[in-house]
């Protein structure tokens, strides 16, 4: 009798185990098919970089332009912006970059004295270029360098800054190079802090390039770098707004007069549109060219103009360029701003399985200024985070993109932060 029930109580769990494993696999089942399948989005365009975008709209007598929103990126107009071409001073802006960086990482300061090498002072006193004229042992701090290659475009003072960042202009141009990595820029050249051509560095010329060799990079290349520029060292936009500055040196005054004939106290200026920076380039091979920038219903809006015609000195095709391109967005686009919450049609719509919500339309995370020309449509796509349930509203959930408007930034078109207006769970 015993035994038996020993028999019977060892039935009883075996009946009491197997059913927890039932349901333990029935349970399990279902919060692993939750997991993998409680939430579906459309499937993203893969966008790359245009190369033009409605240049048909407007001819410019320029090899490239490009103009766009510092803030959302946004491209209101490109002509070649993929084609890598010779960019003179322009790139200095680069040398800059690195120069208040180095800055604001206390390796120097504004009031840093240098001396300039034979290179520079040979370099800045060649009539040929743009200069202010250096003394030979004579010191100079980084700010009066920093305004003359701003200023003046002086490419010796480009030399001596890119010689007190880095040590030499050769070493300085590795690290502008590496720079331009970083911001996922791989096709240009680079071989001189100033833009001159490679054989004006002497004993530091690149010997894998040709003498001739000058910096390149497409006009996309100078939105990103201007980008970068402008969001992380805004202040520079207090110094490329002079139109006049002495340059003292001992005894002497240079009297420096911006190339940038476009800002107010200029024979180039135009009220209509009232540029207040960035800088200018001329070469042989590079033409006339010119990055500027405006403040426009509160948005700064940048343009680059690669290639104009560049008769002489006195040549202001440059200028006629950018200001028809400055009339073109003026004429054409009108700034909206979309509110929170605001709702796009296209592949937006997030399904969620198995829940009493099964539908939401993702939504604007915060209010978004977007450029809009006559007639446009706006049709968003939803990018979205992998994350867990439940989702609350209001929490960014990834990006809306819109795959027809091309901006610069890391889905080579307009995106902003989405939400959603129903909680997911």
């Amino acid at each position: 009798m015993k035994l038996k029930n020993n028999n019977s109580f060892k039935n009883y769990q075996i009946i009491i185990f197997l059913v927890a494993f039932v349901c333990l696999i029935i349970f399990g089942w279902k919060v692993f098919r939750y997991r993998r399948t409680y939430i579906e989005v459309p499937t993203q365009t893969k966008t790359e970089i245009c190369d033009n975008y409605a240049q048909d709209n407007l001819a410019l007598n320029a090899k490239a332009a490009i103009i766009y929103d510092l803030k959302s990126g946004q491209i209101m107009y490109a002509k070649n912006i993929k084609q890598k071409l010779p960019v003179a001073s322009m790139s200095k802006l680069l040398t800059i970059y690195l120069t208040l960086k180095a800055i604001n990482a206390g390796k120097i300061s504004w009031q840093t004295k240098v001396m300039p090498s034979r290179e520079a002072i040979a370099v800045s006193k060649n009539p040929e270029y743009s200069n202010v004229p250096l003394q030979l042992g004579h010191q100079y701090t980084i700010r009066q360098l920093y305004q003359a290659t701003l200023i003046q475009s002086a490419n010796g003072a480009a030399m001596v800054l890119a010689s007190a960042v880095a040590g030499s202009s050769k070493k300085f141009v590795g690290m502008m190079r590496k720079q331009l990595l970083d911001w996922h820029i791989s096709q240009a050249q680079i071989v001189t802090p100033s833009g001159l051509p490679n054989f004006t560095l002497g004993r530091d010329a690149d010997s894998t390039k040709n003498a001739d060799a000058e910096n390149e990079l497409s006009a996309s290349d100078m939105g990103i770098l201007i980008k970068h520029l402008l969001l992380e060292f805004p202040q520079v936009l207090d110094t490329t707004r002079i139109s006049k500055l002495n340059f003292p040196d001992g005894h002497n005054t240079f009297k420096m007069v911006n190339w940038n004939l476009m800002l107010k106290g200029l024979s180039q200026y135009n009220e209509a549109y009232p540029v207040d920076g960035l800088k200018t380039g001329t070469t042989d091979a590079a033409g006339a060219c010119l990055a500027s920038t405006l403040v426009k219903n509160g948005r700064r809006i940048v343009t680059v103009i690669i290639g104009a015609r560049h008769l002489n000195g006195n040549d202001p095709a440059r200028f006629v360029e950018t200001r028809k391109l400055y009339a073109y967005f003026y004429n054409n686009y009108s700034l909206h701003i979309y509110k929170r919450w605001t709702q796009f049609p296209g592949k937006t719509l997030i399904k969620v399985k198995n829940r009493p919500i099964n539908e939401v339309r993702a939504c604007l995370y915060q209010d978004t200024g977007i450029w809009i020309s006559k007639d446009q449509k706006l049709d968003a796509e939803l990018s979205m985070n992998k994350m867990p349930m439940p989702i609350k509203v209001g929490t960014n959930i990834g990006k809306l993109i819109f795959p027809n408007i091309p901006a610069l930034n890391n889905e080579n078109a307009l995106a902003f932060a989405a939400t959603t207006s129903q909680e997911l769970k």
